[in-house]
């Protein structure tokens, strides 16, 4: 078998910045083993995989560890393979994931997100939580993942997170925020039950940080920083229960998988 492998910087216009990701394009979908494997070999914060069916492509996620639920920087990445290599005459995709149904569009030199608002609620900060990242945030908030916030970003670049701790927390990750100063809001995010100690630009986690930023800036529409050594600017919009999520990529290298 061999499968085409594409490694695209996602959330970034220049190499080695944003969150790299591998995406595979499938004719059908082998064992789960197989893609577990492989996404493992990959050893990148999430392999992509998907198949075309249709007039839409069913999109699946896997971390060095697990398959995931929602991943921004790997759909977009997707798009980006399938806009550029694929199907460049079309503007507009439709993934079928594990979340629903994802539109992915071409806007200019953006591709543009709709996903699911994950709004976070307020709960107590676990122990672990502030020991983990060696300080109490202002404000701990929950929805798939804890959201740590703190008063300016200068705290979100200083915490050297203690991942032995964090990964007790039963959850897939933990994301740190604060208000930006240069754009709306600044976040970093660490998963380590996932095989990721810090993920560069997390898409994902935007599905609950805009609305939650949207609602205490009072503004829709919010550029936004991920504050990893690699760095990933987004764009995004607060849609009431969707969001945008805007960014733009770069193609690193194209291979071959032979299994």
């Amino acid at each position: 078998m061999k499968i085409p492998l594409y490694h695209i910087d996602a959330f970034t216009d220049q190499l080695f910045r944003g969150n790299p990701a591998a995406v595979c394009p499938l004719e059908d979908w082998p064992e789960d083993i197989i893609l577990q494997k492989i996404a493992t070999e990959n050893n990148l914060s999430e392999t992509a995989f998907f198949v075309k069916t249709e007039d839409h492509y069913k999109l699946r996620w896997f971390t060095p560890k697990i398959e995931v639920d929602l991943c921004g920087h790997g759909t977009l990445a997707s798009a980006f393979v399938i806009f550029t290599y694929i199907s460049s005459e079309i503007e507009k995709i439709n993934f079928h994931t594990k979340s629903g149904v994802l539109t992915v569009e071409k806007q200019n030199d953006l591709i543009s997100m709709d996903f699911p608002s994950r709004k976070p609620e307020p709960v107590d900060c676990p122990p672990e939580l502030s020991e983990g990242l060696g300080y109490n945030p202002t404000e701990t908030l929950k929805a798939r993942d804890y959201y740590a916030v703190f008063d300016n970003p200068d705290m979100i670049i200083s915490i050297k997170p203690d991942f032995n701790v964090l990964e007790r927390l039963e959850t897939l990750g933990i994301c740190i925020t604060a208000k930006g100063n240069d754009v709306d809001f600044v976040s970093r995010f660490f998963a380590p039950r996932a095989g990721i100690l810090e993920d560069p630009v997390t898409g994902s986690a935007h599905s609950s940080l805009i609305p939650f930023w949207a609602e205490r800036l009072n503004k829709k529409t919010l550029h936004a920083l991920q504050m990893s050594e690699r760095g990933g600017e987004l764009f995004c919009q607060d849609l009431g229960d969707r969001v945008v999520i805007a960014g733009k990529a770069r193609t690193y290298s194209i291979g071959v998988i032979q299994i």
